[in-house]
């Protein structure tokens, strides 16, 4: 078990990231390349990854240990910011570092010379690791990023609501259940015993698409502390494309009584097109989910029925517009970045890079 000691200026200083952290995710996907398991949730990618790599995996393989310790320089914080941010700061790792944590490995004496050249601090073989790394993150992982990201965020949507509610007691108290907020102390499922005094420095919640079962953390204390953690993966994950309908001879249709359509959102034209596009209720209904709300939420801001919203909620999530985690009695629907972006008409997101975390004050 891992016990996470948190003093008022930590809870103060309780952050939740704002988006995946490239290189998190590079590095324990790696251990989910290797395994068999779950793969409801992870048997589509692997097949899509193995048919992308060139060699990456068995380069990497030594540094990366199926199970255990790995260098804490393969994640640091700038990753946060991009897969070039993470790299420009893995590159600038200091020899003393790169000797010390490789000399951990439990196979230290039998690592493959390029990796005991790298913990001498030679140039090229710090390079080649690089070259491998970013060579397996656009194999790997860029092309799953819009799924992570949106995990992500439904993540974060249901700890902002926590926070909200109860401030840093309730976000600590509402994350999944590896982890137990028992004042003034997070206890975490891990594979080893251990403390970590956060000493006023605060915590990072790092949600992760591919970290599984049990949160992970730094193996050095030292280093400004971050704790990974799992988000919740549907049963049946839903298309990354709106799956084609098969083509149908025309037929009459009865003719119905017409009923009045909801009042339509106010919006800009891009709303406006939006609703020519799913119809004006399901454009109401995506409108409504916003940056997360309940059901019975989503049914009042559109005035439906509580299973009107919640058929139409579903009809979005299938294609990939939305997504719903459970919270308690209650679940929470969520934008992806497919249904945020076709709410902006296709234009970007207004900041390309944001700042890497927020406050828990958010």
């Amino acid at each position: 078990m891992l016990r996470v000691h948190f003093g008022e200026l930590d809870l103060a200083r309780l952050r939740m990231a704002i988006r995946p952290d490239a290189l998190w995710e590079t590095v324990l996907s790696f251990h989910r390349l290797r395994e068999h398991r779950a793969a409801t949730v992870y048997g589509e990618w692997r097949s899509l990854a193995r048919n992308r790599l060139n060699g990456e995996a068995r380069l990497l393989a030594p540094l990366i240990p199926s199970r255990g310790y790995f260098p804490d320089f393969l994640t640091p914080a700038e990753g946060g910011m991009g897969c070039d941010s993470g790299m420009e700061a893995l590159r600038a790792t200091s020899q003393t570092r790169l000797h010390t944590e490789i000399s951990r490995l439990p196979a230290a004496a039998r690592l493959p010379g390029w990796i005991r050249d790298l913990g001498q601090g030679e140039r090229r073989s710090l390079d080649r690791l690089t070259a491998a790394l970013t060579s397996y993150h656009h194999a790997a992982i860029a092309p799953y990023w819009p799924r992570l990201q949106a995990r992500v965020e439904a993540d974060r949507a249901v700890r902002g609501r926590a926070l909200l509610d109860g401030g840093a007691d309730g976000l600590l108290a509402s994350l999944p259940p590896t982890m137990r907020w028992r004042p003034p102390v997070l206890e975490v499922d891990y594979p080893v015993d251990r403390d970590l005094e956060l000493g006023g420095r605060g915590l990072l919640l790092q949600p992760s698409f591919f970290c599984r079962r049990t949160p992970v953390t730094l193996f050095d204390p030292d280093l400004r502390p971050v704790l990974v953690y799992p988000v919740e993966h549907a049963a049946r994950p839903a298309p990354p494309h709106p799956p084609a309908r098969p083509a149908t001879a025309p037929r009459a249709r009865p003719v119905a009584t017409p009923r009045p359509a909801p009042a339509p959102v106010p919006g800009t034209g891009a709303a406006q097109s939006l609703s020519k596009l799913v119809g004006q209720t399901r454009s109401a209904v995506l409108q409504g989910v916003g940056g997360g709300c309940t059901t019975s939420e989503l049914a009042r801001r559109v005035g439906v029925s509580i299973a009107s919203a919640s058929q139409h909620a579903s009809v979005l999530r299938d294609a990939g517009l939305v997504l719903t985690l459970r919270r308690g009695s209650a679940v929470l629907h969520t934008l992806t970045p497919l249904g945020a972006a076709l709410l902006r008409g296709g234009a970007p997101a207004q900041s390309s890079i944001p700042e890497r975390s927020t406050p828990a004050t958010m």
